[in-house]
């Protein structure tokens, strides 16, 4: 049977060590950690250019034997940043190349009874062989997931595939029920071997099951009666595919994995569809990173990112600019989340070594997170021309993935993520079966009227293309506000305006299949220097430590969410100039009510958005509360004789279009001169 061991406790990290220990190193030049584990967890976010090295983890083991006739054993990493290298007992066993996917090593004829040494080299200095080089994020390095132990039987179901289970699981939608294809890939089949496969429910109550004799590539068929939908966030029901690969009377190996049925089609004309209905994808983008943890986040974190996106209403999420670990589209997929998932090729396109290991870690993405019901799309690339097209074979290269998707699933759409400043007659644009666009209008440049120009131009000139926005959004700050907000003052007030706006542009626009906020969270960007604060991209509507939520997360929950809620704008623009004051309140409930110092100033019946203008405040101090039904909220607000010092951002970007500096300091991080 197939043996699991974790090894996340009592690892040995060195930025000294030369090459891998035979014997587990007495301590002496060696951090005592635990997995998992970034070196960047501060440096790049405080600021200051983040370390870039190849360093080493070693620990110890006793190995794991199968009770009959040896077998097999591998480590199993979660991921390692940006490339890596496997060795027992000073023994190389394997290597890897990209830093965002789990991958396996057999490690079967370098292991010993007793105690072994266990040593990973992590490297995410600068290589043209590995994508991304650069980026507008931190390429954290370390072993920032977990490490495995996995044993198994000579034969297996396959620990060779890309990372993945092994199982591929396609569903139907027919009468009566849903037809199931499932393959399963098998590691030195032999005979008298079978592979059954049982679906169980969510109560746990066998379904179904299937048996064939096992073959490298295993098939089997089986039929659900009356079988529930994976139905997004409105029911995200699961199901759970035991898969056993028996000899005789006895099972050699056994694992299970979770899968949704549902359908889904996207048209260019009138948006994206499951199960047979209408379902505007209204979405966020996100990164892996918290503060001062870098990309050495826990299981409970990753669920509490999504849990905080689900609780906003949305019902889709692009996860950026890499794959992520399992644990977000585990937790994904039970909220009910769509997911648009993509590979590390960004802002420059190199040839040879580095497609190689793009179409690797795309084979990689597709095998380990083909049964997540969510994902409907894999992504090939994002703003590519950034930094200028300087390879004759980009377009080669994103064909060659575009293919090399549609070979391992036919079924989902391929997309790709351009920037603002493509011309329509490049050639990137029909490479994949949708586009997405990342505009910054209202922000970066243009006004915030603007993104719905755009859409209609774009559809009035490509109606045969599957149109998303894939990113848009701008920088808010905590600590600044104003009342007059305006493009670049990097206020909360300023954020919640621009997201309104693009919004209700998305209302009225179905063709847009998808639009993804930029960004959820705040995220590590060591050259930026946004508003006032270093080494952060602030675009987030969480901060990046999750303990706050900006003005601008309740805009999302007005429009998505059905938890009812009021939620007054501002709290943190609390001493205000003038005698009245203009409330902004996001609630999704019908009818809001307004009292200062208990005083009813006004009722009104609206839609996600209620402006109460004139409202009085006092210099000692108003209490402002706004009720509907059961639901209030309150803050307190002190008149002032003028717009205090601490809420505006001193800066000459105020009200004007961002010079182009994004592509200046990426081009810096390529050369070296950081």
């Amino acid at each position: 049977m197939r043996i699991v061991r974790d090894l996340n406790r009592d690892w040995l990290f060195s930025k000294n060590c030369k090459e891998a220990p035979v014997v587990l190193p007495d301590g002496e030049g060696f951090e005592h950690i635990s997995l998992p584990h970034t070196w960047n967890a501060t440096d790049g976010q405080s600021g200051e250019p983040f370390e870039r090295g190849a360093y080493w983890y070693v620990t110890e083991f006793e190995s794991l034997y199968q009770p009959v006739g040896g077998g097999r054993l591998y480590v199993e990493i979660g991921a390692a940043a940006l490339y890596s290298e496997v060795y027992v007992n000073g023994m190389k066993c394997g290597s890897h190349t990209g830093g965002y996917s789990a991958y396996r090593a057999d490690i079967t004829s370098a292991v010993t009874p007793g105690k072994n040494v266990l040593a990973i080299l992590t490297d995410n200095t600068m290589s043209d062989k590995v994508y991304p080089q650069t980026g507008d994020f931190i390429l954290y390095g370390g072993l920032y997931r977990y490490v495995r132990l996995i044993s198994v039987p000579e034969s297996s179901i396959s620990l060779e595939d890309h990372g993945g289970s092994g199982i591929y699981i396609d569903s139907e939608c027919v009468e009566g029920g849903a037809r199931l294809s499932v393959q399963v890939k098998v590691d030195h089949p032999s005979d008298a071997l079978q592979v059954g496969v049982s679906i169980f429910d969510a109560e746990g109550k066998e379904k179904t099951q299937a048996w064939e004799m096992a073959e490298a590539k295993t098939r089997l068929s089986l039929f659900i009666p009356d079988a529930r939908r994976w139905d997004g966030v409105d029911d995200p029901y699961l199901y759970t595919a035991r898969v056993q690969l028996t000899y005789f009377d006895d099972t050699l190996d056994e694992t299970a994995v979770r899968f949704g049925i549902r359908g889904f089609r996207a048209d260019p004309e009138h948006g994206f569809f499951l199960n047979g209905r209408s379902y505007p994808l209204r979405g966020v983008c996100m990164h892996q990173d918290r503060l001062y943890q870098g990309n050495a986040v826990s299981k409970e974190e990753h669920e509490e990112d999504v849990r905080l996106i689900a609780e906003m209403g949305v019902n889709c999420v692009r996860l950026a600019h890499y794959q992520h670990s399992q644990e977000t589209y585990d937790a994904c997929d039970r909220a009910g989340l769509m997911v648009w998932t993509e590979i590390p090729y960004f802002a420059r396109s190199w040839d040879d070594d580095a497609h190689e290991s793009a179409k690797n870690e795309l084979r990689e993405l597709i095998a380990q997170n083909y049964n997540h019901p969510g994902v409907f799309c894999w992504g090939l690339s994002n703003e590519i021309h950034l930094m200028g097209n300087e390879s004759p074979k980009m377009i080669p290269c994103h064909e060659d993935l575009n293919r090399t998707a549609k070979e391992m699933d036919p079924g989902r759409l391929t997309v790709i993520a351009t920037e603002h400043g493509i011309p329509d007659e490049d050639p990137i644009h029909t490479v994949a079966d949708a586009e997405g666009y990342n505009h910054y209008y209202g922000w970066y440049r243009g006004e915030l009227s603007d993104l719905g120009r755009f859409c209609d131009d774009f559809h009035a000139a490509h109606p045969e293309r599957i149109l998303m926005i894939s990113e848009y959004g701008c920088d808010g700050l905590l600590n600044w506000h104003s009342d007059h907000p305006v493009k670049r003052d990097y206020t909360e007030e300023y954020q919640v305006l621009l997201h309104e706006s693009a919004l209700r542009d998305f209302e009225s626009r179905p063709f847009v299949l998808g639009t993804f906020v930029w960004n959820m969270f705040d995220f590590g960007s060591f050259f930026r220097r946004e508003g006032g604060t270093k080494g952060r991209n602030n675009k987030g509507l969480v901060t990046l430590d999750r303990k706050t939520k900006k003005d601008a997360y309740y805009v999302y929950k007005a429009w998505f969410s059905k938890e009812p809620f009021i939620h007054i704008d501002g709290k943190r623009f609390t001493s205000r100039p003038g005698s009245t004051t203009t409330i902004r309140i996001h609630s999704n409930l019908p009818e809001i009510s307004l009292y200062a110092d208990g005083k009813l100033i006004d009722t009104k019946q609206g839609d996600k958005v209620y402006v109460f203008e004139n409202v009085p405040i006092s210099k000692e101090g108003s209490v402002i509360t706004a009720y509907c039904g059961e639901h209030s909220n309150s803050v307190v607000l002190r008149q002032v004789g003028a717009l205090p010092g601490r809420y505006s951002f001193d800066s000459e970007q105020k009200g004007k279009d961002a010079q182009d500096w994004i592509k200046i300091e990426l081009d810096k991080q390529i050369s070296g001169n950081k």
